[in-house]
């Protein structure tokens, strides 16, 4: 089995931390780091896996992510052009004190918060997204001060999940995130065919009725659900190609139509058809 990785970080030139615009794209990278971590990542359909939280999300996403906490690349697998920003800094990136200041007694409770990975939404993304999007053209200090300012309207926010009940960035066993890389390579390179629960579960040196228990217990869903939600993650970047529902069908692994779409209307709510045309046109 692989390791998961661990992204070594450094800060920018001139700076108390990282600020980067380039993405990995169809690349599989599962890992973790001992910074925080913003995420911004705009076009597409993609999987949000952080901790043993997993879910998808589609046209764009916004995450803060504590220390040390495994989690999948975001953009991950995204076949549709794709803007991204990430931010990377130590929790004293301003100082060993920088969070005992009073001013920032909002900002102390959100980085608590971030070690169960934090996912923000609706006008608040918004904001959040245009501050980000500005700040690689500002200079050095009014990066830091627009950043102080993300931090804050984050902090203040009511439009925020919390995407893990408990945080396992410490007490998770690194066994248990080797195994999870070696999962998600198995699947990433296999969905459109049949991925073999047996076959996975022999990789990684247990009985497949431990595999499913166990797997289970990682992700809150079976390896069939799994695997169905890696297929039609890959539909939907098909179909904002504008491919055809049916081409889009088979490429991603299913054998029957009728299926695919029952699939996908049971993962996003709606058919894929209705799907193409509500981001498409």
């Amino acid at each position: 089995m692989k390791k998961i990785e661990l992204e070594e970080i450094r800060p920018d030139a001139g700076k108390s931390f990282r600020l980067k615009t380039d993405c990995f794209k169809k690349s599989f990278y599962w890992h973790f780091h001992p910074e925080y971590e913003i995420v911004y990542v705009e076009g597409g359909s993609g999987t949000r896996h952080v901790g043993q939280h997993l879910s998808s999300y589609t046209d764009s996403d916004l995450i803060f992510i504590g220390p040390d906490v495994p989690h999948l690349n975001f953009d991950y697998g995204l076949k549709t052009e794709i803007n991204q920003i990430v931010v990377q800094l130590k929790e004293d990136f301003l100082g060993e004190r920088f969070l005992q200041a009073p001013e920032l007694s909002a900002i102390k409770v959100l980085f608590e918060k971030a070690k169960y990975g934090l996912s923000f939404t609706g006008e608040t993304k918004l904001q959040l997204a245009e501050k980000l999007k500005q700040m690689p053209s500002l200079d050095h200090f009014r990066q830091l001060i627009s950043l102080l300012e993300v931090f804050q309207i984050m902090a203040t926010s009511k439009e925020v999940v919390q995407l893990n009940d408990q945080t396992n960035s410490h007490n998770q066993l690194q066994k248990d995130k080797e195994r999870m890389s070696a999962i998600y390579r198995y699947v990433d390179a296999s969905y459109h065919l049949r991925p073999d629960v047996n076959h996975i579960a022999q990789q990684v040196h247990m009985t497949t009725a431990a595999f499913c228990r166990y797997f289970k217990k990682q992700t809150g869903m079976t390896f069939t659900d799994f695997v169905n939600h890696c297929r039609i993650n890959q539909a939907k970047n098909l179909l904002l190609q504008d491919r055809s529902v049916t081409e889009t069908c088979f490429a991603t692994g299913f054998e029957q139509l009728s299926y695919f779409n029952k699939v996908f209307r049971k993962i996003n709510g709606e058919n894929p058809r209705d799907f193409k045309k509500r981001y498409l046109h």
